[in-house]
């Protein structure tokens, strides 16, 4: 039997109901927010797999073209590999909902959220995660929901819930939480402070509470029995202690090496000591000592912060790792940069090219170009591993977005800057922050090839040690702080204030007081890290890197683009041939004229003029005599404009005949002096 709950949220109707489609999986739910339609499912294995150390949880979000009554584009005419979209929106949903499974459900769980119904005014990824919620809710597996999520804008003064697609503001943050705080968050913004951001997170915060109480009253009527869960083994508290009093003191002792390398060497000897060392303990049989052992170190690192205030490398809680910033390291690139920090390394590379370059992307909401693209590359060397080189994953495809986000409002406009822009991080070493170090990476190469940004940028990835009411906020975290702690918070800005923020939790969640601590903390340690930078470039080169591509754009009659263009593209192509320029016409008459060299620019540009444009009054121009007559001659000036020289006009000094001056063929320079009566160009040669 359908159940169905519905509420008024943001001036529109936002419904859930279960029990319609889907009912073989484990839980279902279909979310509807006006004409957006969205049917999330859950199916978990009814037993645990084989012994695993991580929860087996896959998500997928899935766009389907019917729904926004499309036909997919392409050769093949069905939906296939994930856009980038989906693979983004795939990852929203996954991080709020991850950490809020049972910590020994080990279960293959598998969410997936298949768009039925696009609108092409509320976005998908809200409602999705939303959907998800309920259907883990109503499903009965133990998830420690139900969680929901808001959009919130920021336009006037005042913060919008929920924007429609399009809908152009100072901010877009995507929040998730529960109903005591915050889980996730994404976000954009064009330089806002820490304190309008903390803002936005308590408004988005409380907008989405009545979305949690819907949840919350669908599952009471329509939730599944809960399942039991098979608790493991209880470790033997004999086996930990012993492993803590023999081994703390080598484990302390290999955290103190300075290098991730030899960190994880001095860990591994340390780990076959205590293999060697419980091989014939009784107690030991079946048990896992990677995980005692992993537990062991947790707890060392975790109370050196929380006690003594230092950190795995000695660090203070609030020091950052040693920077720094090279630029020009590319000969042949438009610009390039690479920055370090600690052992994270990112090698940025920007080029520049032309509308022609521009990314076309088709999505539910329509086609649209993207001019600058940032690309995230997270090869196996940079961790010192053996692996495959193939297409970007999820994680590779989620920070370049981040650091895309980051860097978007900083740079100028089209009309200011008619480039398209790419810009390439390869990271070459990686131990924490890798994301956050393209950030910087790319706003140096951006600069050092002369892209005039607004302001630099950086980012820091912030963490927490939170235990018994009692918590630290690390500033620059590494590897090993990111995989023992509760939280993972990135935040990217200018001096002037924020451009992204991506936090993702490890806990139940985490109250707003952590929140506001951890982005004033971050700004300190981003103003910091700007300051670093600048010692390797302070603001935008004042020319473009001499590789790049010489670039103009003027305005010409709309009547006049057909002109240009040509029957069958024949003129402009001929144009592009002969001068070896690239040339972009819009609708509105904006030519832009690309070419390697201000000469092949020019040329076209010139050519182009002719076509479209009526010579200046007072201009000089050069021609050439195409007739002669008795009263003067006939001169081809301006594209396939003719104009006549007076015989009167030829010389100061008086002619008497105009063979004895000029004859055709002749090359010369006149001044337009305007239209006779008749329409007709008239010139002078006397002007010297």
């Amino acid at each position: 039997m359908a159940i169905k709950k519905e509420i008024k949220w943001s001036g529109r109707k936002l419904s859930i109901s279960t029990g319609f489609l889907a009912n073989q999986a484990t839980g279902a739910a279909l979310v509807k927010y006006e004409d957006t339609i969205v049917l999330c499912t859950v199916v978990a294995d009814k037993k645990p797999g084989a012994a695993v150390d991580f929860f087996p949880l896959t998500v997928n979000y899935v766009e389907k073209a019917y729904a926004a009554g499309k036909i997919p584009g392409g050769f093949i005419k069905r939906e296939g590999r994930p856009s980038e979209k989906e693979t983004l929106v795939s990852r929203l949903i996954d991080r709020p909902i991850r950490p809020l499974f049972h910590k020994d459900f080990k279960n293959e769980t598998q969410v997936i959220c298949t768009v039925l119904s696009f609108d092409g005014k509320n976005d998908a990824d809200i409602v999705s995660i939303i959907g998800a919620s309920a259907a883990l809710t109503l499903s009965g597996i133990p998830f420690l929901g139900p969680i929901a999520a808001a959009r919130v804008g920021y336009e006037n003064g005042e913060f919008l819930l929920n924007p429609s697609i399009g809908h152009e503001s100072d901010l877009d943050l995507v929040i998730a939480g529960s109903r005591d705080g915050v889980l996730m968050v994404e976000s954009g913004a064009r330089e806002l402070s820490e304190a309008k951001m903390l803002e936005a997170l308590k408004f988005g915060h409380s907008a989405f509470q009545p979305v949690i109480d819907m949840i919350t009253e669908l599952a009471e009527e329509a939730a599944n029995d809960p399942w039991k869960i098979s608790t493991p083994a209880k470790k033997p508290t004999s086996i930990v202690k012993e492993m803590g009093k023999k081994f703390l003191k080598k484990i302390e002792e290999a955290y103190g090496k300075e290098s991730k390398k030899a960190r994880n060497d001095a860990l591994s000897s340390v780990f076959e000591k205590i293999t060697l060392h419980f091989a014939d303990h009784k107690e030991a049989d079946g048990i896992d000592l990677r995980e005692i052992f992993e537990e062991v170190c947790s707890s060392f690192m975790r109370e050196k912060i929380l006690k003594r205030k230092k950190r795995i490398d000695n660090r203070g809680t609030t020091d950052i790792r040693d920077i720094s910033a090279y630029v020009s390291v590319l000969p042949m690139a438009h610009g390039s940069a690479v920055f370090t920090r600690g052992e994270t390394q990112a090698l940025a590379a920007v080029t520049l090219g032309t509308a022609q370059d521009e990314q076309m992307v088709d999505a539910l909401s329509g086609e649209y170009k993207e001019r600058f693209m940032l690309h995230y590359n997270f090869p196996p060397f940079s961790v010192g591993e053996i692996g495959r080189l193939g297409f970007p994953g999820r994680r590779e495809i989620g920070h370049g977005k981040l650091a895309w986000r980051a860097i978007s409002p900083v740079l100028p406009s089209k009309e200011k800057f008619p480039y398209s822009l790419r810009v390439v991080s390869e990271i070459l070493s990686c131990n924490g922050s890798s994301s956050m170090a393209t950030v910087c990476g790319s706003s140096l190469a951006l600069m050092d090839a002369g892209v005039p940004l607004k302001n630099a940028v950086a980012g820091i990835a912030m963490g927490l040690i939170m235990d018994d009411g009692k918590y630290e906020i690390l500033s620059d975290i590494m590897g090993e702080e990111d995989h023992l702690g509760d939280m993972d918070f990135k935040v990217a800005g200018t001096e002037k204030g924020v451009t992204a923020l991506q936090m993702d939790i490890k806990v139940a969640s985490i109250p707003f007081e952590v929140v506001e601590k951890a982005m004033i903390q971050a700004r300190e340690g981003r103003l910091h890290i700007l300051e670093e930078m600048s010692r390797g470039l302070k603001k935008h080169r004042p020319e473009l890197n001499e590789n790049a591509p010489k670039m103009t754009t003027i305005v010409i009659p709309k009547d006049k683009i057909r002109e240009v263009i040509g029957s069958g593209g024949k003129v402009i192509r001929e144009i592009i041939e002969q001068t070896g320029a690239k040339i972009d016409i819009d609708d509105d008459g904006n030519v832009t004229v690309a070419a390697q060299n201000t000469a092949s620019m020019e040329n076209a540009l010139s050519r182009i003029k002719e076509i479209a444009l009526d010579p200046i009054d007072g201009t000089v121009y050069t021609g050439k005599v195409v007739k002669i007559m008795d009263f003067g001659a006939f001169v081809n000036f301006f594209g396939a404009r003719d104009g006549l020289v007076h015989v009167s006009e030829i010389s100061h000094k008086r002619v008497e005949k105009v063979t004895d001056v000029l004859s055709e063929g002749d090359e010369v320079k006149v001044k337009f002096l305007g239209y006779d009566n008749k329409g007709r160009a008239k010139l002078t040669m006397k002007f010297e």
